[in-house]
């Protein structure tokens, strides 16, 4: 079944699998953070940053220090990130300001008010790509909040990966192919270098969602999960809006005998998404599906282990955003090292959490009672 996923992947997202890729995983942003910032003041050729949020602070600005001294270095520097931070995050002449640092900068589909059609094909990708050998991806945008240096909806967690090796390439042509939608000459050779072999088991398969294509990938990745799975599927997503398809696919594979988890966040982000998300736990309860909310604060993590075998970490939600009409990416892992790691931070999430039950949803507040079937009308937009 896994060889019949990668060949699916191979023909319809142009991600190959790969071998010799050590994975590291990170149960917290502040553990990537650290991590990324010592791997990125290793780097001799070049750093790649793609993200959805980039916003001042203690985060970013580290980050920064360390791209501006390897750019005056002569390490090949370049931040892609998405054009909705015009609004709100970053000045709109902000990549001019990055430039006179010595580092490439672009925004990705910049949006101009009442002008841009572009409010839902948004960069939703969060990718750091060292010499080709190394790169990063999960939940974690590049603001305080994902390291809980500003606390906003109560404890952050969120998850990262690290993927050393050949699969690194991976993402070195993920953010390339996104950086020469706009470039008349588009290189790509240089950067595609084979890493050093490293010996490490398991098969990896770095792959993007692109929402141009006729492909739902990241979509059909979590039903093929949930459905190969014989004895467990744990689930951790901030955002739970579904399409029928998903939801028949978590129900059945509950129905059929599988530990089926979800993690939700305890304290929300968006009110109205955490609203509409309510709506779906009856269904999925009575099939079976045990639900989780995170009592200290929100989960950002997008995650799903099964089976000691299989897992997914990337930037990919459970809602139609993320499955419909954003550029994502994630990291599929088939027995890789971390794998035990990953279900073993789930369990300890549980400690952590309280299960839903129906006597606990029918004490919710009456206004998001009331709010959460009127949304579902709505619901893809959200």
């Amino acid at each position: 079944s896994t060889a019949a996923l990668a060949q699916y992947l191979q023909q319809h997202a142009n991600a190959p699998s790969y071998i010799h890729t050590d994975v590291r995983y990170f149960p917290l942003g502040e553990d990537k953070f650290a991590e990324m910032l010592h791997r990125m003041e290793q780097a001799k050729e070049f750093i790649f940053l793609e993200y959805f949020i980039v916003y001042p602070g203690h985060m970013w600005g580290s980050i920064l220090e360390v791209l501006s001294r390897k750019a005056k270095e002569g390490v090949e520097v370049r931040v892609l990130y998405d054009g909705m931070n015009a609004f709100t995050n970053l000045p709109y002449n902000y990549p001019r300001q990055l430039e006179q640092l010595g580092i490439q900068c672009k925004m990705f589909s910049p949006v101009r008010p009442f002008v841009s059609t572009h409010y839902n094909n948004r960069d939703h990708r969060k990718i750091l790509v060292i010499d080709g050998h190394t790169a990063f991806t999960g939940g974690i945008n590049l603001q305080d909040r994902y390291i809980n240096q500003e606390e906003v909806c109560g404890h952050w967690k969120d998850t990262a990966v690290m993927v050393q090796g050949e699969a690194a390439k991976g993402f070195t042509l993920m953010f390339l192919q996104m950086w020469n939608a706009t470039e008349r000459d588009r290189i790509y050779e240089p950067y595609l270098h084979t890493a050093s072999v490293i010996s490490a088991p398991g098969v990896v398969i770095p792959y993007g969602e692109n929402p141009a294509s006729k492909e739902r990938v990241a979509k059909q990745v979590y039903l093929h999960i949930l459905n190969q799975a014989k004895r467990y599927v744990y689930i951790m997503t901030p955002y739970l809006i579904l399409d029928s398809e998903m939801e028949n696919a978590l129900c059945y594979a509950a129905q059929r005998g599988v530990d089926v988890r979800i993690i939700m966040p305890g304290i929300p982000d968006k009110e109205m998404a955490y609203a509409l998300a309510k709506t779906y736990y009856p269904v999925l309860m009575d099939a079976g599906v045990r639900i989780y909310e995170y009592i200290p604060g929100f989960v950002h993590a997008k995650v799903f282990v099964s089976d000691d075998t299989t897992a997914v970490v990337g930037t990919i939600n459970l809602d139609y955003r993320s499955l419909y009409h954003h550029f994502e990416c994630a990291t599929y892992m088939y027995k890789t090292r971390c794998i035990g790691t990953i279900e073993k931070d789930f369990q300890n999430m549980l400690h952590y959490c309280e299960r839903v039950t129906p006597e606990r949803l029918k004490k919710e507040p009456f206004r998001r009672r009331m709010i959460g079937p009127a949304l579902k009308v709505i619901a893809p937009l959200l």
